[in-house]
């Protein structure tokens, strides 16, 4: 019988999954698994290796060869603004699988079957032996179905637009913010529309909508929520 406690969380890019996930992870004493780091720390892998995303059995051969650990920030080093550290074959890319090429690389590899069996397996492992605040686009329905908490953290293209604007603007990369809408509706497209699990809401998942909540906010709601449930499980 399954004793750790799972929050998963689903939606669409810069919604603010990472930022709450991790407040929220640390707020309980949690593990923060970010499963879009690993894609696009895949996607870095092939590119640095000029592998065709597209290839399927090449792209997984070069990650199965490959060595990727995650982890929370260790301080005071990590503690540079990261949500998670990703280490991939020894070397910290927390930061170098943030550019939009990788984002642009983690949604196609998202679609290999192959790749995406070998990541919910790990990422199904890391929950079952400790308590997790899991994030990405598929967690509520293909890799934690029997999560205690399924939520799907929302908000409206504008304010996600502005967010990711200004993550792109505090790492010193200069792009407008018609650039970023375009990206971002590009990327919900892509998601939406993909044949291998596609985004969506599953009937059982809380529909939490950010777009004019702050960060403190969303992460005090969704601790309440984490609250009473544990009471409820403690007096059934």
């Amino acid at each position: 019988m399954r004793k750790t406690f799972q929050i998963a969380i689903d939606g669409p890019v810069a919604a603010g999954k990472g930022t709450v996930s991790r407040l929220l992870a640390q707020r309980l004493g949690f593990l923060y698994v970010d499963t879009g780091a690993m894609y696009r720390a895949t996607a870095l892998l092939a590119l640095r290796h000029e592998i065709d995303l597209n290839d399927e059995d090449k792209v997984v051969a070069l990650l199965e060869k490959s060595k990727l650990e995650m982890r929370n920030p260790l301080p005071p080093k990590e503690l540079d603004g990261r949500l998670t550290t990703v280490i991939l074959d020894g070397e910290d890319v927390s930061w170098a699988i943030r550019t939009q090429k990788c984002g642009i690389g983690a949604s196609k590899v998202a679609v290999l079957s192959k790749l995406r069996k070998t990541l919910v397996k790990k990422q199904q492992e890391i929950a079952s032996t400790q308590d997790v605040v899991m994030e990405g686009r598929d967690i509520t329905f293909r890799v934690l179905p029997d999560a205690d908490l399924k939520i799907f953290l929302t908000a409206n293209l504008q304010a996600r637009a502005a967010r990711r604007h200004t993550q792109y603007l505090t790492k010193g990369m200069n792009i407008t913010i018609e650039a970023v809408t375009s990206e971002i509706k590009e990327r919900d497209t892509r998601d939406m529309q993909r044949k291998i699990d596609p985004l969506r809401i599953v009937p059982d998942a809380w529909v939490l909508d950010t777009s004019e909540l702050k960060i403190e906010e969303v992460v005090d709601l969704i601790a309440d929520k984490v609250q009473k449930i544990r009471n409820r499980n403690t007096n059934e």
